[in-house]
């Protein structure tokens, strides 16, 4: 019997206040958006509802550390997009990758990893995983050779890499590298936050778990933390364990905010695409550039393999200045359009310097062992108009290459300075 349905009896005001406020309205129409379940519980007819639903022999909802259904929509559309059968959402990118290793990883197990890794990623794998026991080799994913070599030496438990490596733009051919996985018995982990669904699905070249940091690309809006695994019903399965036993819960509010990005991934992905190849394509051939790294651009090391792969190029590239540190920093600085902050895959263009955000865990050796020359800026090409980024580009590399040259400490202070003191990098590890 409902609580509609029980016989009205006397109730005091506190329990009067109480039952309305918590009632859900009946809505028999469609809403167009997902509501947001802002609601930590659900509350089940009996006690055995209750208990079928917590232990997952029913579906439906109880407690939602376990699932809400905000946040399973998220799951669900997200799975969608990269053709996968499951998908479960999580506090963080980072709280995604943990949550996939762990679902894999015991102690004593073996990972092979891509050497061009994104800082924090390989932190987790040396200072927490390497203190349970689980022992890391990091090899060139470019070289299928080394890759080969490095999983027949002993037994391996997972190949991990990122579709575009984080922040030096280095492409893995993900089909290949599952062929190799695959014969050598290792489960494959794809980090795809960099290119999104819109330019590949990993799943369908052969990777087992494909892991974002939804806070990126999929949002697209840099207001939201979020991440996202999928893969098979199996596999996430084990990865919501995970997850139910670690806590990384996404809030229904952070998942109807990831939820408002998807519809418009396709449109951004096309114009953050269009604007960075054009702009990396200017680039190359600007004084004081040493490098630009840009999956379309045919300079890049594995072009071929882009375009195979990849739909588009993506709105991310590196850029090497001649100049080194003090060019890239003098860079950064004299920037008037583009944000000065850490994350990526937002509506504004964001220029990063690695050795003090995302790589600052690592100390001169290992920035050298991962491809990290001191000069390089991480760029996400945002919506602004391509125009407009390119004129201020071209006057930061300038200010770059004054304050690079000899007496360059003589220079002028940079635009962005100019305008009033500012705040320095941020060590967000984004």
């Amino acid at each position: 019997m409902s609580d509609r349905d029980r016989p009205r009896l006397a109730r005091g005001f506190s329990t009067r206040a109480i039952r309305p406020a918590t009632a859900a309205p009946r809505v028999d129409q469609r809403p167009s958006a997902v509501p947001i379940y802002q609601s930590a519980t659900f509350s089940a007819e009996t006690v055995a509802e209750l208990g079928a639903v917590t232990t997952d022999a029913q579906p439906g909802y109880a407690y939602s550390r376990l699932d809400n259904p905000t946040t399973a929509a998220l799951a669900g559309a997200i799975a969608e997009l990269e053709e996968a059968e499951a998908g479960y959402v999580l506090a963080s990118g980072m709280a995604a990758i943990h949550a996939a290793l762990l679902s894999v990883l015991s102690a004593g197990d073996r990972v092979v990893a891509t050497r061009s890794i994104y800082g924090s990623t390989g932190s987790l794998l040396d200072r927490q995983f390497g203190r349970l026991g689980v022992t890391v080799d990091y090899v060139d994913v470019t070289d299928h050779d080394e890759v080969e070599r490095a999983l027949a030496a002993r037994p391996t438990h997972v190949l991990y890499v990122e579709s575009i490596s984080n922040p030096t733009i280095v492409v893995a051919d993900i089909a290949g590298l599952a062929d190799i996985a695959h014969r050598h018995g290792s489960v494959l982990i794809v980090d795809h936050t960099f290119a999104s669904p819109y330019l590949c699905r990993p799943l369908a070249l052969g990777a087992d778990l494909v892991v974002h940091s939804a806070t990126k690309f999929l949002s697209g809006h840099s207001d939201v933390l979020a991440g996202v695994v999928v893969g098979s019903r199996e596999r996430i399965a084990r990865v919501r364990s995970v997850q139910v036993d670690t806590g990384a819960t996404l809030a229904p509010f952070s998942a109807f905010l990831v939820l408002r990005g998807l519809p418009t991934l396709a449109i951004r992905m096309e114009r953050h695409s269009a604007t960075s190849l054009a702009l990396a394509t200017w680039l190359e051939g600007q004084p004081g550039v040493a490098r630009v790294y840009h999956p379309f651009l045919p300079s890049h090391p594995q072009h071929e393999v882009a375009r195979r792969q990849f739909d588009l190029g993506g709105g991310m590239m590196a850029i090497e200045l001649a100049g080194g540190r003090v060019a890239g920093e003098a860079f950064i600085d004299a920037l008037t359009i583009a944000e000065l902050t850490a994350s990526l895959g937002s509506i504004h263009t964001i220029v990063a310097h690695p050795p003090s955000t995302t790589h600052r865990q690592y100390d001169d050796v290992q920035l050298a062992a991962a491809g990290i020359a001191p000069g390089l800026l991480r760029c996400s090409v945002g919506l602004e108009d391509a125009d407009d980024l390119r004129a201020d580009f071209d006057q930061a590399l300038a200010v770059a290459r004054a304050a690079s040259a000899p007496m360059g400490s003589a220079a002028g202070p940079s635009a962005r300075s100019a305008a009033g003191p500012t705040a320095t990098p941020s060590a967000a590890s984004s």
